[in-house]
């Protein structure tokens, strides 16, 4: 019998532990535990363009797609003015760096704390996965918002 339940508590090691190889390893931003961050965790959608939700081991942070396609992180640093191309999604601005093509870094604008947004375009549409994650940033506080390159104010 004590064989037996050695051998049970084996296989539930196993199974879990199986269970933890699909953990995405992300880093925390600064800011990872701001309240509404934690706001934003919860309420992060079970799929994104299609792609399933998996686990992160990092707080605030989301991942989708096996390989992971999008990441998201909440808490980073707000971005100051840019020349950056700037396009609202659902109400929210968001910065795109697109100097990892096919792999672009969406960052909001104008929203505190800010909130990150990697997408691998060889998996998934950038605006597919801003169109999923848009309507869940809006409770972030504004408190700017992107402008045209002609309607900007030029640096002393």
């Amino acid at each position: 019998m004590p064989r037996l339940r050695s051998l049970a508590l084996v296989l539930l090691a196993g199974v879990g532990l199986t269970g933890c190889a699909g953990t995405v390893s992300m880093e925390p931003a600064e800011n990872a535990n701001a309240t509404l961050c934690a706001d934003v965790s919860v309420r992060l959608p079970d799929t994104v363009a299609g792609l399933q939700r998996r686990w992160t081991d990092a707080q605030s942070t989301g991942a989708w797609g096996d390989p992971a396609a999008v990441l998201l992180t909440c808490g980073v640093a707000p971005p100051g003015p840019t020349t950056l191309r700037c396009q609202t999604v659902a109400g929210v601005d968001w910065i795109i760096d697109e100097s990892r093509a096919p792999k672009y870094l969406f960052t909001t604008y104008g929203r505190t704390p800010a909130v990150e947004v990697f997408v691998d375009y060889d998996a998934v549409s950038g605006g597919e996965a801003l169109q999923a994650l848009s309507p869940i940033l809006q409770q972030l506080p504004k408190n700017a918002e992107c402008v045209a390159p002609e309607d900007a104010t030029p640096a002393p």
